[in-house]
């Protein structure tokens, strides 16, 4: 099913546990990794795809996870022409997606790749909520690089892109300008802002 202008309807799913760190997967015989996603079929609402491809592609049900956010519009990619099969070339383009962040209630364990004849991903693994960006195939990075960046609001503590001031912590800290030992303190005790 392709919209007027070729691009196939689909999810993606950001799952993170409570360090948020994402789950990344390993495509079945292939040495690239990347987030479950799957087609949307005739009649599915996204959530109901979401749920569907969640069981399919990581083993897991509605009851291991907490839907956190999702996207509020399409995110769209384009595939290139090398990547598409030459009997649709011409009409498919890409995909556009809404994206899902999903909180991991479950344990470890109650991941499954094996629950269908032809399972998608044949490792996994955590990994902090950015290095995705870096590692992803390249004509995916936008559409991964725009879904974190706007389901990081959801998180329960900040995370924050890497960037060229971003430095090796993984949440912000304000920032310290250490003293000189003979100056006196300019912070104010409990008592004081009472």
């Amino acid at each position: 099913m392709l919209d007027r202008e070729g691009f196939r309807p689909n999810v993606g799913i950001i799952l993170i546990n409570a360090q948020n760190e994402v789950w990344w997967g390993k495509r079945v015989r292939e040495h690239s990794w990347q987030f479950p996603q799957g087609g949307i079929k005739f009649g599915e609402t996204p959530e109901q795809a979401m749920f569907r491809e969640l069981e399919e592609e990581v083993g897991l049900r509605a009851e291991h996870v907490k839907i956190i956010g999702r996207t509020r519009d399409w995110l769209r990619y384009e595939v290139p022409d090398h990547f598409i099969k030459r009997e649709i070339r011409g009409h498919y383009r890409g995909q556009k997606q809404i994206w899902f962040l999903l909180r991991m209630v479950g344990r470890d364990c109650d991941v499954n790749l094996r629950m269908t004849e032809h399972p998608e991903f044949d490792a996994w693994r955590w990994h902090d909520y950015w290095v995705p960006l870096d590692v992803v195939i390249e004509f995916k990075r936008d559409v991964y690089q725009r879904a974190l960046q706007e389901l990081s609001r959801f998180l329960s503590r900040p995370a924050h892109p890497p960037g060229p001031t971003h430095n090796t912590a993984r949440y912000l800290r304000q920032t310290h300008t250490p003293r000189k030992p003979d100056e006196p303190s300019t912070e104010k005790t409990k008592s004081e802002n009472e």
